[in-house]
C-alpha cells in the first residue's frame, strides 16, 4: 500500500475557488490521517505560491476567509507544498512561506511514477 499522496494542482481554474479548496482540503485530511502528503502547484496554479495571490481568492467557509488560509491550515496539518519552476516564469518572485521547495518536471514525474505514491491531479 502506498504511504504517500502527491496532489498536482495544475488544471483547475483559479476562478473556481471551491475546486481549488477541495484539493487542498483533501491534502489536509490525508495528512491528518498520518499519510505523507505533498501538493505541487504547477501551470496556472503556480500563482498560488506567489506571495499575496491566494489571499485574493475569497472562500466563504466558516473560519476560512480565503485560499491562503486553507493552505496555512493544510501546512499546519503536515502537508508539504512545492511549486514547479516552470509555473513561476522569470524574475525575482516572492513565494509564500509554506512553499518548501521549487521543483522541476523531472521531480514531478519521478514522484508520480513511484510505487509508494498515489497521485491525484486537479
Amino acid at each position: 500500500m502506498a504511504d504517500k499522496l502527491l496532489i498536482i494542482l495544475m488544471n483547475t481554474e483559479l476562478s473556481q475557488v471551491e475546486l481549488v479548496a477541495e484539493a487542498i482540503d483533501q491534502a489536509r485530511t490525508a495528512a491528518s490521517m498520518e499519510y505523507k502528503v505533498e501538493v505541487v502547484f504547477t501551470g496556472q496554479a503556480g500563482q498560488l505560491a506567489v506571495q499575496g495571490h491566494a489571499e485574493k481568492l475569497p472562500l466563504g467557509r466558516a473560519g476560512i476567509r480565503n485560499i491562503y488560509q486553507a493552505i496555512q491550515d493544510a501546512s499546519q496539518a503536515g502537508v508539504i507544498f512545492k511549486v514547479c519552476s516552470s509555473a513561476l516564469g522569470a524574475g525575482d518572485i516572492e513565494l509564500i512561506p509554506e512553499i518548501t521547495e521549487t521543483v522541476g518536471e523531472t521531480y514531478i514525474i519521478s514522484e508520480a511514477m513511484d510505487d509508494e505514491t498515489v497521485t491525484f491531479t486537479y
